[in-house]
């Protein structure tokens, strides 16, 4: 039986996994159809590209000597949790990266915390060596104090260590040896990694992954526990509610390099893919016919952030997007419950209006941003917290915060934090940089991102994962500002935005086309008011000296879709469609508003 070994790669955004991984695939020659490898070949979709973050988890494997090296690339965030619990099922060891400077950061934690859970067996590589402020010792030493902290065995902290740089393309065991290629981390995962065991028995398979085709439509992707998975064999799907039924294989596959090879029998230890089944979903066991057994099913965290998806209901709508229906919609937001297993659909009672709850905004940003590029128009309400009741009292998501800040900032970032009630928890020097951690309610993360950025002149580095449900701090200061709003249909004109800038700052530029009831920019004051962009100037033969000098118009302040999400209220929307992200109120007609806002106002 050839050799097997099953590697899950962990590691930080932007902490070098999908580069070193590229180093991999040229050092082995593994190409796909006579071409060379592309950069950053597992970030394949354009998202995870133009962000530079895993999205998702993908398989390919590196053949070394006589061995197969399975690879399983995890998302870095914590948003995508989801995933993250699936594929670390298949993995018999993680490959832990983290940077030669900046150590071990809270997104690390959260994965390594489920590999740990595992028992697998970890393997640490300190990349980025080449760094001019590379600081290896400390950040050895606050690696192990973060095995301590998530309570790892004997055996799990006494791992290897490799140090590397993977754009250059060189791994060693130690600092002082010849730095070459990546012999070394190949080596130390042959050595490091346990084999998986082959264990006799009824066929048993665990489906971690869905991919689709249109030829041969669902794949499902695991990993075979126990026996030998053969084609033509009687075999039965156990589903997640526990009904089984038999099914027939049409092809399967296993992960030669960068392609998918078709053979006729899987053996245990090995991750395959499966084609022909048309209810495969994620957490279903293949199993014998004669004696069906199910695996454990996967246990994935709770959604902690909610947000109500609805048809849009501008005057624009229809002009960017091709899906625009609300049958359009729930279609697509079931097709995404198939494989992204943290997400929730719920219906609202509107036929219009879906409450979709997922493990944070960037989780369900992603989903927006998808659903646009794919042609999608949709209108999106705040994201809101999920809250529980813990012994008959209200509790709510808490996250842990760390903020890096050059320290002559770090004064502002404590009081700015502690307007959201967060906590400080920890307070240290790393290199010229202040690390700060705190714990902070999910909901005053809203908005906090572009308040950090604004008083630390854009230094500040944020970054957040979630802790624990812990009882209702107390109500928290959102958005101070009130917003301006468009009295009129049409283009905007520089004459009129130039003579309004005193009132705020916009965020449309001259000439865009606005509607009644959209949001152009943040007021000076904490009340929203109404203005008339598409005013004109009057044209007379009149001039007085010095009257025409050309406008000096402040630039527009644009949002990313996160940054609109964050900044809207619960009277407000955000409107995304392929072409453009623009934010409006819930009610575009001025009078709709006022009645709304005395009703809310009686409520309170």
């Amino acid at each position: 039986m050839r050799q097997i070994r099953n590697i899950a790669i962990i590691a930080h955004v932007d902490h070098g996994k999908t580069t070193l991984v590229d180093e991999l695939l040229k050092q082995n020659n593994v190409f796909r159809k006579n071409q060379v490898v592309q950069e950053r070949f597992l970030d394949s979709s354009d998202l995870e590209r133009e962000r530079g973050i895993t999205i998702l988890s993908k398989n390919i494997s590196i053949p070394y000597k006589d061995v197969k090296i399975n690879i399983i690339d995890t998302p870095g965030h914590a948003d995508f949790g989801g995933e993250v619990e699936r594929v670390l099922k298949m993995a018999d060891g993680v490959l832990l990266l983290v940077d030669s400077f900046e150590g071990p950061m809270p997104q690390t934690r959260f994965v390594l915390e489920k590999a740990l859970h595992l028992h697998l067996k970890p393997i640490i590589v300190i990349n980025k060596i080449d760094r001019p402020d590379n600081r290896p010792a400390e950040v050895l030493d606050e690696i192990y104090d973060l095995f301590i902290d998530l309570n790892a065995d004997d055996a799990q902290l006494d791992f290897p260590v490799i140090y590397a740089s993977g754009r250059d393309g060189w791994a060693v065991t130690d600092l002082e040896d010849e730095r070459k290629n990546l012999v070394p981390l190949l080596e130390t995962i042959v050595n490091s990694i346990p084999q998986p065991e082959f264990n006799e028995g009824s066929t048993q398979m665990l489906v971690t992954t869905l991919d689709y085709s249109d030829y041969v439509g669902r794949i499902g992707i695991g990993r075979v526990f126990r026996g030998t998975l053969k084609k033509g064999n009687s075999l039965s799907i156990i589903k997640r509610d526990g009904t089984i039924h038999t099914i027939s294989i049409k092809q399967l596959s296993t992960f030669e390099g960068l392609e998918r090879e078709d053979v006729d029998e899987v053996t245990t230890g090995d991750i395959c893919a499966l084609v022909g089944i048309d209810d495969i979903d994620i957490g279903d066991t293949i199993a014998d016919s004669d004696n069906p057994e199910p695996l454990p099913i996967i246990a994935i965290d709770e959604p902690t952030i909610s947000m109500n998806f609805t048809v849009n209901t501008s005057p624009f709508y229809g002009k960017d997007g091709k899906y625009v229906t609300s049958r359009h919609l729930r279609e697509r937001l079931y097709k995404e419950l198939e494989h992204n297993v943290a997400l929730q659909v719920q219906e609202t009672g509107s036929p219009d209006t879906y409450k979709v709850s997922g493990r944070g905004i960037l989780h369900l940003s992603i989903l927006i941003e998808n659903m646009r590029r794919e042609g999608y128009e949709l209108a999106v309400g705040p994201p809101k917290v999920i809250y529980k009741e813990i012994d008959g009292k209200k509790a709510e998501p808490i996250e842990i915060l760390t903020v890096d800040v050059p320290s002559d900032y770090s004064g502002k970032v404590i009081e700015l934090v502690g307007q959201k009630r967060g906590e400080m928890i920890k307070m240290e020097k790393k290199g010229s940089l202040t690390a700060l951690e705190f714990h902070i309610p999910s909901r005053g993360l809203m908005g906090l991102r572009n308040r950090v950025l604004n008083v630390t002149s854009g230094e500040g580095i944020m970054h957040h994962r979630f802790y624990q449900y812990e009882f209702f701090k107390g109500s928290i200061v959102q958005r101070q500002n009130g917003v301006l709003i468009s009295m009129h249909d049409g283009p905007s004109t520089a004459y009129a935005i130039n003579s309004l800038q005193d009132r705020g700052k916009f965020f449309i530029e001259p000439g865009d086309v606005v509607y009644r009831g959209q949001i152009l920019g943040e007021y000076n004051k904490d009340n929203d008011i109404e203005v008339h962009v598409q005013r004109g100037k009057k044209l007379t033969n009149m001039r007085a000296s010095g009257s025409d000098k050309a406008a000096k118009i402040a630039p527009a302040t644009k949002f990313t879709l996160e940054e609109s999400l964050e900044y809207i209220k619960d009277d407000e929307l955000v409107e995304v469609t392929p072409k453009s992200i623009r934010m409006r109120k819930l009610y575009l007609d001025p009078n709709e508003r006022k009645r709304f806002n005395q009703s809310a106002n009686r409520k309170i």
